[in-house]
């Protein structure tokens, strides 16, 4: 059985939005254990697999290595073509979330500082 470039788009894209969607959890978990001043060593987990997370990202210069498979499938240049966001999310997804991470490793550090 020969598996079509549509059909191998759409496994990327849904292994894409699976991850992406993991790593949604990981931060916003982060961020409430961060807030909520429940910092435990899930909270640390979560911290260094976004770490890793970006080594990966900088060893791809900054994209995802599922991008840079999903390119061998698509000509298509809009910034959701590997994954199932909307357009606007998919071009900002790197600032957004490193933002709220950042945020959210500012109040860890401040909780170990002050508490």
């Amino acid at each position: 059985m020969i598996i079509s470039r549509k059909d191998k788009l759409l496994y990327i894209k849904i292994i894409h939005t699976v991850i992406w969607l993991f790593f949604n959890v990981v931060i916003f978990y982060l961020l409430y254990t961060a807030i909520v001043n429940k910092i435990d060593k899930w909270t640390w987990i979560c911290i260094g697999l976004v770490l890793m997370e970006g080594l990966v990202l900088m060893a791809f210069k900054m994209f995802c290595p599922l991008t840079v498979i999903a390119r061998k499938y698509s000509d298509s240049t809009a910034n959701n073509f590997d994954i199932f966001l909307p357009n606007w999310l998919a071009k900002y997804n790197k600032l957004i979330y490193t933002t709220i991470f950042s945020i959210a490793v500012i109040i860890v550090v401040y909780r170990l500082v002050v508490d």
